[in-house]
């Protein structure tokens, strides 16, 4: 009935109906007012003013009052963003040796150290962070933990590895959140989690990403993943520069099926820019809030207003 506005109890706008009925009772008695029929009515006689116009006024504004009125009432609300409780973020970063490229200043993996730091640190206090890193293997180095100073410092410690297994770091990601400590209160429900994965692509070993990825969907765990570097990164091996371009596609089917988002970042800066948005994603959620003190405040002043049209129609003005 009120378009653009969400309620927690709708049905209580159905008073609204109420008003126009009050309306068409204050214009009939107006009227027999005006036609001199309220001669010996004490009430019609009241309304027989020749500031006519200053009696609809106040009868509007009062209208208007109970219209506020009535809306917070049925409790209007409005979706705000409140951090989340009990989330669980893995963080998963290739460490493997194409990340030594130089493409991004200073490398690749110093890069993304520094980027997935600043990430970490920005967290809501109450979240659960874990650390993955994976090349050939993949290795949960740190456990779902609020701590983020050992998580920091895990991730400074990260070092190089040959080969890279994308599907082996998305199953270790998941076991990780298996270590997660249930909710007291409700021991059996899975906390809320998210894995983000930062590679630059291209799975040499290891078990296919994108059936990790269905295992992450079937578990609910949503993974956003960050394409890192350009595609003229190259290393150098055994003194022959080889060419390491970063894949974008492998990345963005992971994040596709398993429910996720898929990232691009080039720069330093980009890669930032990418952990905020992340950050604004996951840690937190919309919650309906109660916002009817808001309208009580319209009513009131609607409220005041027709109160002084009312003192103004029984004033003596010189």
């Amino acid at each position: 009935m009120i378009p653009l506005i969400q309620f927690l109890s709708p049905g209580r706008l159905w008073w609204l109906l109420l008003i126009p009925l009050l309306l068409v009772i204050h214009l009939v008695v107006s009227r027999r007012a005006a036609g001199g029929r309220g001669r010996h009515d004490p009430l019609l006689a009241a309304l027989r003013v020749e500031r006519g116009w200053q009696v609809h006024l106040a009868v509007i504004l009062s209208a208007l009052s109970l219209v506020a009125l009535t809306v917070a009432f049925a409790r209007p609300k409005q979706d705000v963003l409140v951090p989340r409780e009990r989330a669980t973020i893995v963080v998963a970063i290739d460490v493997s040796l194409s990340m030594q490229a130089d493409d991004v200043s200073p490398t690749r993996l110093a890069a993304a150290k520094d980027a997935a730091t600043e990430f970490v640190r920005s967290l809501p206090a109450t979240f659960n962070v874990s650390l993955v890193s994976f090349a050939g293997t993949a290795t949960v180095v740190v456990p779902p933990t609020q701590d983020r100073g050992v998580v920091t410092a895990a991730i400074d410690g990260l070092r190089l590895q040959p080969s890279t297994a994308i599907g082996d770091g998305i199953y270790a990601s998941l076991s990780a959140l298996n270590q997660v400590p249930p909710d007291p209160q409700h021991p059996d429900d899975p906390p809320p989690a998210r894995i983000v994965l930062l590679s630059d692509g291209f799975t040499t070993i290891g078990r296919p990403a994108a059936q990790a990825a269905e295992q992450a969907r079937s578990q609910s765990v949503p993974i956003y993943t960050i394409a890192y570097g350009t595609l003229n990164g190259s290393i150098v091996i055994e003194g022959s520069r080889q060419p390491v371009p970063v894949d974008y596609n492998e990345l963005a089917t992971v994040a596709r099926i398993s429910g996720g988002k898929a990232y691009r970042a080039q720069t330093a800066g980009q890669l930032k820019d990418v952990y905020r948005d992340i950050g604004s994603s996951v840690g937190k959620e919309a919650v309906a809030v109660d916002v009817s003190n808001r309208y009580v405040g319209v009513a009131a002043a609607f409220a005041l207003l027709a109160c002084l049209g009312v003192v103004s129609l029984a004033a003596r003005w010189p």
